[in-house]
């Protein structure tokens, strides 16, 4: 701000005080800054034009400056001249006359210091006391911005670099049955309770122990810095008490610590996070700690309005400040960033998702450019704050552009839709190629533009397949055999069973004639909304945003023993696993209502998915006994990976069981591949 000419502006601070020939009366009702300019302020007003040809202004400036920046290089002194001296706002003017010129013009130097607040008609000293005291303001104001810049960078480095160290630990070596139990006891059990994936009394979602570490960080890192080192001096020319000071450098330190969350919550919140590749952590994990994160900014938002709006009340000058656009825009940040909190909670996203998605992004849109507006209007783009905000727009446009990038690439298509049964319909989208998830942009009926706005996530499922004659109704298993498939004889109601011979040959005849480029979708659908609309159309236009991460097949691939679990349509996340499976035991469970929607799923994955080397189960309307399933099968000493993909009580159930079977010994790792809000 003021380095390394502090001396300089303390100077310039000192004289500016002064009425000048060329002063104006200042309107009453206009008040100072604090933090800018002494707090006792004249009763009128110099423009800078005024600071700029005023000789005894100039010539009192450069002696002051000769006699206070000892050992400053004079390049920097004559930098400070021609940038600062009569202001830092652009375009402002230059003096009449260089510094050394005017310095000349002093000679014989001034003898007598003329009392503050009145016209300076001659070249004058500077009060060593008012000097001192406004130095001191500077200088030390300066050392809380430049450590209050730091404390921000230690959120947001922090806040990027831990996720990617705590991933890295997936690479070191560690025993497999003590990461086991460490993941049992620290990472993976829900915080309190047995709920994770569903929500606590229909409102939040209960992090598990390893989230709450993340989320407790973030918290004691805000607390503790927003606490220490605060630096009182005195004399200060810019406030009377020491309380005064510390509530400026406490909201100050707020509202930059909140630009720097802003930033975190905004990369956290992006689906091309680079953090997701690199961590392979999910993307719910990062949307939590979006959540957790916002509601920390939004807090120090509050603080620091909620301060300065006391200081000004407090010193008379609330009616005046409350009117400049600075304070305005202030407002309106705090304001969008204080609503958006209750506008997201739990019950409204599921129950006006699109309302929510399309409000949450105009109040973030609101909140970022009230702070760049609040920092344009308070500073003149003066100090940097924007750059923060600027962070913030940067990894916003980083992922629009990759999500623009992702459709342009598969353009506009056109999805078949088949109804399955009551509550499900398989979308099939020709001449696209993806993997893991990708987002469905729809064209609802009635709307001659796309909704861009709308757009959710689906499991890919795999290639198109069509119909076939071979239709897979359930499949029951036991230990050491493979699944023994019926399908139904055309002229009775009784099912036979298919021998693996055919099941090749089926494998065979499919792969050969019967694939096609393009992706198929199985959704749920539900009697209001979008999906409602999909059940009554046959064709519908459609674009596709992928690919984006699913499951991990490196280590499943080679672990020596890979259970999975799925429930209704949460197959299709485990489908690429069941195609690509290695040489380890694999076991599957799969609990679903609708024969039908076994049928649809098994002629899209391919029946070779389900024949062979896979032992396990299809529950064709009745629970699975999902605690009896992993006691039995999780065994040995061998590590083996449970694999979950389901509703949110399946989910919890399987988290709770594997979690209790590692804490007694078990070598077992959970991966819930969730797909929740």
């Amino acid at each position: 701000m003021y380095q390394p000419t502090t001396c300089a502006f303390a100077c310039h601070d000192a004289l500016s005080r002064y009425q000048l020939g060329c002063s104006v009366p200042m309107d009453p009702n206009m008040g100072g800054h604090l933090g800018d300019t002494p707090m006792s302020m004249p009763k009128y007003i110099t423009s800078a034009d005024c600071y700029a040809t005023d000789d005894n202004f100039l010539q009192s400036a450069a002696y002051c400056i000769s006699t206070h920046c000892h050992g400053i290089p004079l390049s920097d002194l004559e930098n400070f001249w021609t940038t600062s001296l009569v202001g830092r706002i652009p375009g402002q003017p230059t003096p009449k006359e260089s510094y050394s010129t005017a310095l000349a013009h002093t000679d014989p130097p001034p003898t007598k210091i003329v009392p503050p607040m009145q016209a300076l008609n001659t070249t004058t000293l500077v009060s060593e006391q008012a000097y001192l005291a406004i130095y001191n303001a500077l200088s030390y104001f300066e050392q809380m911005e430049v450590r209050q810049v730091d404390f921000g960078l230690v959120i947001l480095i922090t806040g990027i670099v831990i996720p990617v160290a705590c991933s890295l630990l997936r690479f070191v070596p560690f025993p497999s049955f003590l990461a086991s139990r460490f993941n049992a006891y620290f990472i993976d059990p829900p915080l309190i309770g047995r709920r994770h994936r569903e929500p606590l009394f229909k409102t939040a979602f209960v992090p598990t122990r390893g989230q709450a570490l993340l989320i407790a960080y973030f918290f004691i890192i805000n607390i503790v810095l927003s606490s220490v080192d605060y630096r009182l001096v005195f004399p200060n020319a810019y406030y009377g008490a020491p309380k005064d000071q510390l509530l400026v450098y406490v909201a100050n330190r707020q509202g930059l610590l909140s630009f720097a969350n802003l930033s975190l919550l905004v990369l956290y919140s992006s689906r091309n996070n680079r953090l997701l590749w690199i961590t392979n952590w999910k993307q719910t994990t990062f949307l939590l700690l979006h959540r957790w994160v916002a509601i920390i900014s939004t807090i120090e938002a509050c603080i620091h309005s909620a301060i300065y709006l006391h200081i000004y009340l407090g010193f008379g000058q609330h009616a005046s400040e409350s009117k400049e656009p600075y304070w305005i825009w202030g407002i309106v940040a705090t304001l969008a960033m204080s609503i958006m909190l209750p506008a997201s909670i739990l019950p409204l996203r599921q129950k006006l998702y699109d309302v929510f998605l399309v409000s949450h992004v105009v109040l973030a849109f609101i909140a970022k450019f009230g702070c760049l507006y609040h920092i344009y209007r308070r500073y003149d783009r003066q100090w940097g704050y924007e750059t923060w905000i600027y962070i913030s727009f940067a990894f916003w446009a980083f992922d629009r552009l990759g999500r623009l990038a992702r459709l342009l690439r598969n353009g506009t298509r056109t999805a078949e839709i088949t109804v399955i049964d009551e509550d499900y319909i398989r979308v099939n989208i020709p001449g696209v190629v993806a993997h893991g998830h990708a987002y469905l942009y729809f064209k609802m009926p009635g709307w001659r533009a796309w909704k861009i706005w709308e757009n959710h996530p689906f499991s890919v499922t795999g290639a198109i397949i069509n119909d076939t004659q071979h239709a897979i109704y359930s499949v029951t298993g036991g230990e050491g055999t493979t699944l023994t498939i019926s399908v139904p004889d055309k002229e009775s109601s009784e099912h036979v069973s298919v021998t693996s011979e055919l099941l090749r040959f089926s494998a065979q005849d499919l792969s050969a004639a019967s694939f096609k480029p393009g992706l198929t979708f199985f959704i749920r659908t539900s009697r209001t909304g979008f999906t409602s609309v999909l059940r009554n159309r046959q064709t519908v236009g459609v674009m596709v945003e992928s690919s984006y991460p699913g499951l991990s097949l490196g280590e499943l691939c080679t672990v020596p023993n890979c259970i999975v679990i799925a429930g209704g349509v949460g197959i299709t996340a485990a489908g690429p696993l069941l195609r690509a499976r290695g040489p380890g035991r694999m076991r599957f469970f799969w609990g679903v209502r609708s024969k039908l929607l076994v049928e649809a799923v098994v002629n899209a994955l391919g029946v070779d998915a389900f024949s062979q080397s896979v032992v396990g189960e299809i529950a064709v309307g009745y629970r699975l006994n999902l605690r009896a399933i992993l006691e039995r099968e999780v065994v040995g000493v061998s590590k083996t990976v449970v694999v979950v993909c389901g509703p949110v009580g399946m989910a919890d159930e399987v988290r709770e069981v594997v979690c209790e079977l590692a804490r007694n010994g078990r070598n077992v790792k959970l991966i819930d591949e969730a797909y929740s809000w």
